[in-house]
C-alpha cells in the first residue's frame, strides 16, 4: 500500500508493497521470456549471460557462375552453336549421377538438346574417396572418345554401374567394337588421368561440393533435381 507524504512531497511504500511488486514484476518477465524465447537484442545479436553474441549469417545469395567458362576439350551433345550451354560435372560411380541419367536426361535431351536450343557438354568429377571405380571409370570414357565412341560408353557405364571393374570396364569396350588393344593400352596406362584431374579442378572451382553438380547457363544446379528444376534454369535464358 502506497502512502502520500504531503510534508515531503514525495511517495512512500511500505516494504511488504515492494515485495509484492517486485515479486509480479518478475514473475510477468518470467512469463514473458517464456512465450517470446528469451530476451533478444535488436539487429543479429542474442543476448546470453549480460553479453552479445553474434547469430550465424545466413547467405544472401550465390556466386554468379558462367558455363561457357568452364567449357573444355570434352565430348559435347547438341548443336554446338546452341544458344544455351550446360556444362555437366559427373561421377560414374555416384548414383545420383545414374538417377539424373535415368530419369532427367531424356526430358532434357528431347526438348531442347534435339531442338537444338542447348547443349551439354559432360566434364568428370570422380569422388574417389568414396567411389573406387570413379577414376577409372572416367578415363575409361576418356579411351572410348579417342575412338568415337564416348556417349556410347557414357551410357553403358550408367547402365551397368552395379558391375563396374576394370574387367567391366575392357569388355564393355569390345561389345562397342572398340579397337581392344588401343583402348586397354589407353586405360591402363592412365593417358587421360591429366584430363580428369583438370575436370574435377575446374569443378571445385565453380563451387561443386558434391555430383551431379550443373551449371545452366549463368545459374548453378546441385544434385539430381528433376526435370522441372532444370526447365526452370533454362527457360528464362533461352
Amino acid at each position: 500500500m502506497e502512502n502520500f507524504n504531503k510534508d515531503s512531497g514525495s511517495i512512500t511504500f511500505k516494504k511488504s508493497t515492494l515485495w509484492k511488486v517486485g515479486t509480479f514484476v518478475f514473475a510477468a518477465l518470467f512469463v514473458i521470456s517464456i512465450f517470446t524465447g528469451g530476451f533478444r537484442g535488436s539487429g543479429n545479436g542474442a543476448i546470453t549471460g549480460g553479453a552479445v553474441r553474434e547469430l550465424p549469417s545466413i547467405p544472401t545469395g550465390i556466386a554468379e557462375v558462367n558455363a561457357e567458362d568452364f567449357v573444355d576439350d570434352d565430348p559435347v551433345l547438341g548443336n554446338k552453336d546452341a544458344p544455351l550451354t550446360i556444362v555437366e560435372f559427373s561421377d560414374f560411380q555416384c548414383p545420383f549421377c545414374a538417377r539424373f541419367r535415368s530419369e532427367t536426361f531424356e526430358q532434357i535431351k528431347s526438348q531442347y538438346i534435339d531442338t537444338g536450343k542447348v547443349k551439354l557438354v559432360y566434364r568428370d568429377f570422380p569422388l574417389t574417396s568414396i567411389h573406387p571405380m570413379a577414376q577409372k571409370s572416367a578415363e575409361a570414357a576418356e579411351c572410348a572418345d579417342d575412338q568415337g565412341k564416348f556417349w556410347e560408353m557414357h551410357d553403358l557405364i550408367f547402365e551397368r554401374q552395379a558391375s563396374l571393374s576394370m574387367t567391366s570396364l575392357k569388355q564393355w569396350a569390345e561389345e562397342l567394337g572398340l579397337n581392344g588393344n588401343d583402348f586397354n593400352k589407353c586405360l591402363d596406362s592412365g593417358k587421360h588421368a591429366s584430363e580428369v584431374s583438370k575436370d574435377s579442378s575446374d569443378a571445385q572451382s565453380a563451387g561443386a561440393q558434391g555430383t551431379p553438380f550443373f551449371i545452366v547457363g549463368n545459374q548453378p544446379v546441385s544434385g539430381a533435381q528433376p526435370f522441372s528444376a532444370f526447365q526452370a534454369a533454362i527457360e528464362p535464358q533461352l
